[in-house]
């Protein structure tokens, strides 16, 4: 099957779908795929809120918003990118409230705004604590209306190129059918994701998060970089790695070890306060996260969530008992290098939202930034991917054949169970490529990732059906994975000095 459209979005988080909508206003012909469906991607797992210096809740200013996230990126970030997300901050908030994002209000019916680690000020606009959540699902409500066409269970498998080095389309997998699929368009906006999977189980991420669209655009030729900055939060909960969001410091929780002391600053920025507990937790120290002091009437009306998940995954109510808790992969900082205008290295390709670097994170991502990422930066894509499409209209059909990656693994053996290998992974990157890093670490991590890469052959499938192959789709991800666990350690052993998340001893 092959279809056209003017723009073509891989991804429909809130980076993606905001995309979609700027492009269609821009008057793009706009086509959507995703590997899952909107309402499950990565945004809403963003609880704590959006950044924006509105002063709700205090004295603040965009000039401070500023000054915190440059100082959070240790830097490595672009000043000017970071002064157009803070000074756009604002009008997205009220681009959001506009189109229906329910925030929490204040007492007068302003936007509600809490601290999170790193503020000056209470700054970040929330709904609860399932901030990411409602605006993802408002802005997918608005690309229904718009009436943008959404092809869910479409997995990227290659980013396609015309006879002049340009981006021109992809080839995906039907994951519903197993057949392979041609989109063709003059602009692709590529809207991924992360790759804090590579840590397996380790990971507050959803098990898509494998970094396919990266491996894919790198596959392509597109430069990725700063992909050794991967942010680790301070309170996963132990025994799940499921998150508990800042947003429960933010209202005042508390950090303790088992003697019960507060042995660090809990709103200090992620890299620091993660740090300090994995000390902790090196000594010997459990550590826990203690909100009973809120009481249970705000608990309630502000982390509903943080309750309802501490309840299903550790058997356990915050309004009574210490959640036990440890720091887990959660954020990448690196990806795919965009200009100013949310353009790659190759012509028609543009990214946005975490797969991107915008390189206003720098080396340790500011928390509320990143929703406010994918809102300003979404934007951006969409309607520069609107004006390329314009502007770079096709007149030669493309005639790509649908042969792929798919052929080639049906001739792999299943000596090897590529599933024990990525647990493996997980667990051996948690160790030597996580919190704290020595270069003789980083050296094995480096060799096991290149061991099983020499190997994939003897890694096949076991599933050989082709409608709903999910054992093919987890296989592909694995192959993703290892090419982004391969560029992060490489990443890593290339910056020889400690620079926020990338703390080496």
């Amino acid at each position: 099957m092959n279809k056209k459209c003017d723009v073509l979005i891989i991804g429909a988080g809130g980076a993606g779908l905001t995309a979609a909508l700027n492009a269609k206003e821009s008057g793009a012909d706009v086509i959507v795929l995703t590997k899952e469906y909107p309402t499950r991607s990565q945004t809403c797992m963003a609880q704590g809120g959006i950044n924006a210096a509105l002063g709700n809740a205090g004295e603040d200013s965009v000039e401070d918003h500023i000054a915190n996230t440059l100082k959070s990126a240790h830097g490595e970030a672009d000043p000017e990118a970071i002064r157009f997300m803070c000074e756009s901050a604002p009008k997205a908030i009220e681009w959001l409230d506009s189109i229906g994002v329910c925030f929490s209000r204040t007492q007068d019916a302003k936007v509600a705004q809490r601290a999170l680690g790193g503020a000056s000020a209470s700054r970040a606009c929330y709904a609860q604590d399932y901030t990411g959540l409602k605006i993802l699902h408002t802005i997918y409500d608005r690309c229904l209306e718009a009436d943008i066409e959404i092809q869910n269970e479409k997995y990227l498998l290659e980013i396609l190129k015309d006879e002049n080095d340009g981006v021109c389309g992809a080839k995906v997998l039907d994951i519903r059918s197993g057949e392979v699929e041609i989109y063709e368009a003059n602009a692709v906006v590529l809207a991924s994701g992360g790759y804090s999977r590579i840590y397996d189980k380790n990971s507050t991420n959803s098990t898509a998060s494998t970094g396919d669209g990266i491996a894919t655009a790198a596959r392509a030729g597109a430069e990725l970089i700063d992909m050794e900055f991967v942010q680790f939060h301070p309170t996963g909960l132990k025994s799940c790695s499921i998150l508990i969001s800042e947003s429960a410091r933010g209202e005042g929780g508390y950090i303790l070890n088992s003697k019960g002391e507060r042995f660090t600053k809990e709103l200090a920025p992620r890299d620091v306060l993660s740090r300090a507990i994995d000390a902790e937790i090196k000594k010997g120290e459990d550590v826990f996260l203690d909100i009973r002091h809120l009481g249970e009437k705000l608990i309630d009306e502000g982390l509903p969530q943080e309750r309802k998940l501490a309840k299903l995954y550790e058997n356990l109510d915050p309004v009574h008992e210490l959640m036990p808790i440890k720091p887990v992969a959660h954020y990448t900082m690196g990806g795919v290098r965009v200009d100013n205008k949310s353009a790659t290295s190759l012509k028609g390709l543009f990214a946005c939202g975490e797969c991107a670097n915008h390189r206003v994170h720098g080396a340790n991502r500011l928390g509320g930034n990143s929703l406010l990422e994918i809102v300003v930066f979404g934007k951006e894509a969409g309607v520069n991917a609107a004006l390329y499409a314009k502007e770079n209209g096709r007149t030669i059909p493309l005639n790509a054949d649908i042969t792929s990656v798919i052929d080639e693994i049906k001739t792999y053996e299943n000596v090897l169970d590529f599933y024990a290998k990525r647990e493996h992974i997980g667990d051996l990157f948690y160790k030597n490529v996580g919190i704290v890093r020595t270069k003789e670490e980083l050296k094995v991590a480096l060799q096991e990732v290149q061991d099983i890469k020499a190997n994939i052959s003897k890694l096949g499938v076991s599933d050989i059906s082709k409608v709903y192959n999910t054992n093919l789709i987890e296989f592909l991800e694995f192959k993703n994975s290892l090419d982004v666990c391969e560029v992060v350690v490489k990443s890593a052993l290339a910056r020889e000095v400690s620079c926020g998340a990338h703390y080496i001893v």
